[in-house]
């Protein structure tokens, strides 16, 4: 059951790992430092199983194993530090940070240095000091009771783990009421949560480690003790992760929000952005549809799916900006009065899946577009009245031109030719 547990925490630290791998990458730093941390408290949880205790003990350095495992997890407490210090590293008007971030910046700053000193004195004490251990038990305090060098050994850990504990639980819970979305602020109280119980369990460890120092107990106290501890720590573990997931809970919505709403754009988007391939900012891939129509999905896939937009929102931003750029230039070529001849007609079929408002505006993006692609047509000098608001916000734009293209892809080229038949002289 134990090993289950490592093995599904640990697991759940590389998936978060792997999902921040690309940012860390890319040499942002608090990215790089919570993947760090990731990585580091995964390999300590690898490392204390049945399997990983195999690997290491083949080494033949008695109780390696629980020496990795503690200094894996003061390196990834030292990160964990930092990437606080990096998250909260803000300015307030007047350019001071606050108190609770000069605090964390300053632990930071000593939690370095410390970390290096806790090391190296725990590797002097655990090769050179410690005892033979008492293989009869599993449990690395139980195997070296009663030495002196264990209560500086494992003293030094648990009051860095401790420290470094308490400063995360004060940042993190403090950052609740200031986080924008709910997803975050639920992460923030688990992580703060798993942080508060790391710190009852320093504090449980460093009481039980002096007491078998200076007298001795019985193995049903040590078990009990050890199962109590050891809970503890998987729910501190499982807190800790699981918090550290529920942001990108956020993020993942927002990615398939923007996908979805991609999707519905890109046969506007495609279809506008192939008239006038100068105006948007990527062009639409022409690539399998150059080699047979029948593959054109394909170059919607790569359009969606993999053009050089560093993510889906972003993409679903270039694409409104796009829409929008190229129906400025339809203007140049649009009858002075279509935006009046839309409007008759989309009252006069009216269709119950649009506003009136949407489908005149489909309609004269497909007047527009069709008098655009007329061989002996020029622009005319003026742009033509476009009667028709944007959304006032980002979010109602990307809604308005949902609609937009869903009426459009009702519209047809005859749609089109029935509005341009009486087009006024003065505009060719």
């Amino acid at each position: 059951m134990s090993d289950l547990l490592a093995y599904l925490i640990a697991g759940l630290l590389l998936i978060q790992a792997g999902l921040r791998a690309k940012s860390a990458v890319r040499g942002h730093k608090r990215d790089r430092s919570l993947w760090g941390a990731f990585v580091a408290f995964a390999a300590a949880w690898l490392s204390r199983t049945t399997a990983g205790y195999a690997v290491l003990d083949s080494l033949d350095l008695p109780d390696l194993a629980y020496f990795v495992k503690h200094v894996l997890s003061i390196i990834g407490i030292c990160v964990i530090l930092r990437y606080v210090t990096a998250v909260y590293r803000t300015a307030g008007p007047d350019g001071e940070r606050s108190r609770a971030i000069r605090l964390s910046a300053i632990v930071h700053r000593v939690a370095t240095r410390a970390s290096v000193a806790t090391v190296l004195v725990m590797a002097v004490i655990f090769f050179f000091l410690l005892g033979k251990p008492d293989t009869a038990t599993p449990y690395f305090m139980e195997r070296h009771r009663g030495e002196a060098a264990l209560a500086v050994y494992m003293g030094l850990f648990y009051l860095y783990s401790g420290v470094a504990a308490a400063v995360c639980a004060v940042q993190w819970g403090g950052a609740v009421k200031d986080a924008p979305f709910r997803s975050l602020r639920n992460g923030l109280r688990m992580m703060s949560t798993a942080m508060v119980i790391t710190t009852i369990y320093s504090v449980l460890r460093i009481a039980f480690l002096f007491v078998i120092t200076f007298s001795q107990v019985s193995d049903g106290t040590e078990h009990t003790q050890e199962m109590v501890t050891d809970t503890l720590l998987y729910m501190c573990f499982l807190f800790w992760g699981l918090g550290a997931i529920a942001p990108a809970t956020h993020a993942a919505r927002e990615r398939y929000h923007a996908l979805r709403s991609l999707v519905v754009l890109n046969p506007l988007w495609r279809q506008l952005a192939l008239r006038f391939p100068d105006a948007v900012r990527h062009r639409p891939s022409t690539f399998f549809t150059r080699i047979t129509a029948k593959a054109a999905r394909l170059d919607t896939v790569r359009d969606l799916l993999f053009s050089p937009d560093p993510s889906l929102p972003a993409r679903l931003d270039r694409f409104a900006m796009d829409i929008r750029d190229v129906i400025f230039l339809l203007r140049q070529h649009a009858p002075d009065d279509l935006a009046e001849r839309a409007f008759a007609r989309a009252e006069a079929d009216l269709r119950p899946q649009h506003a009136t408002e949407v489908q005149a505006e489909a309609l004269w993006i497909r007047a527009a577009l069709a008098m655009a692609d007329e061989p002996k047509h020029e622009p005319a000098g003026v742009s033509a009245p476009y009667p028709f608001a944007p959304g006032a916000t980002p979010r109602e734009e990307v809604t308005h031109l949902r609609d937009l293209a869903s009426a459009y892809r009702l519209t047809t080229p005859a749609d089109a030719q029935s509005l341009l038949i009486c087009q006024p002289t003065g505009r060719s």
